[in-house]
């Protein structure tokens, strides 16, 4: 009921006057890309497993408005299962130069058995850390470890979980989750402050997930296992 009242005002909210034909403008293509990460930064959600061992995953789908961060996950993955049984993590943002350690994450679950539907292409990890070379560290006022090697570690609580309504695409890979958490702590390497309250962006550089290739804020640094191109 609620997808049909969404599809209804999303068809009413676009105005004849703007529904026209690709063709009549020429400099641009429509398309259908698979996927639509554009550039985002990544990071690694680290989280607490039901045996009280870490987890940790990789993400592209987040971003932060004040202390507040919104983080999308997948309906079937570990991370979101943990979030909803403690709601504690802490998202750590790697630099360029940690590409190949997050990617040594990415074919790699917490799922133990591996979701049917992922089994082709990711096998189950229980130590997560040492299959990346990262090292834990304790954290302040949250039960997950931080990232060592991550130049920025952010401490955080889960406020609230929605299920996304999503489209064909989403609903394909078992539905996804919008997860609303509130930064509780932030802690930087030193090299990139400026002052307590400011990070130096001409020093500081996300790692950038561009279609499924890997960038800093320059050349590209290489690809992951689920490139197409």
């Amino acid at each position: 009921m609620l997808q049909e009242k969404l599809k209804h005002l999303s068809v009413r909210c676009i105005h004849p006057r703007y529904m026209r034909k690709a063709q009549d403008d020429p400099q641009f293509q429509t398309i259908a890309p698979k996927i639509l990460y554009f550039g985002n930064p990544v990071a690694l959600i680290s989280s607490v497993n039901e045996d009280h061992s870490p987890n940790l995953a990789p993400i592209s789908s987040f971003w932060a408005l004040g202390w507040t961060m919104t983080i999308g996950l997948l309906t079937e993955t570990k991370t979101l299962q943990n979030l909803e049984r403690r709601p504690e993590c802490v998202v750590n943002v790697p630099s360029p130069d940690l590409w190949q350690q997050v990617e040594a994450l990415a074919p790699l679950t917490g799922q133990n058995p591996v979701p049917e539907d992922k089994s082709d292409k990711f096998r189950f990890e229980k130590d997560k850390f040492a299959a990346g070379s990262f090292t834990p560290l304790p954290s302040e006022v949250v039960s997950p470890p931080r990232v060592k090697e991550c130049p920025v570690q952010l401490e955080a609580i889960t406020r609230s979980i929605h299920a996304l309504v999503g489209e064909p695409r989403v609903h394909k890979l078992g539905g996804a989750a919008s997860v609303e958490v509130e930064i509780l702590r932030v802690h930087v390497r030193c090299e990139f402050i400026i002052s307590e309250h400011h990070v130096d962006p001409a020093k500081w550089q996300p790692l950038i997930y561009n279609f499924r290739h890997y960038f800093g804020l320059g050349k590209e640094l290489g690809t992951t296992f689920r490139a197409e191109v």
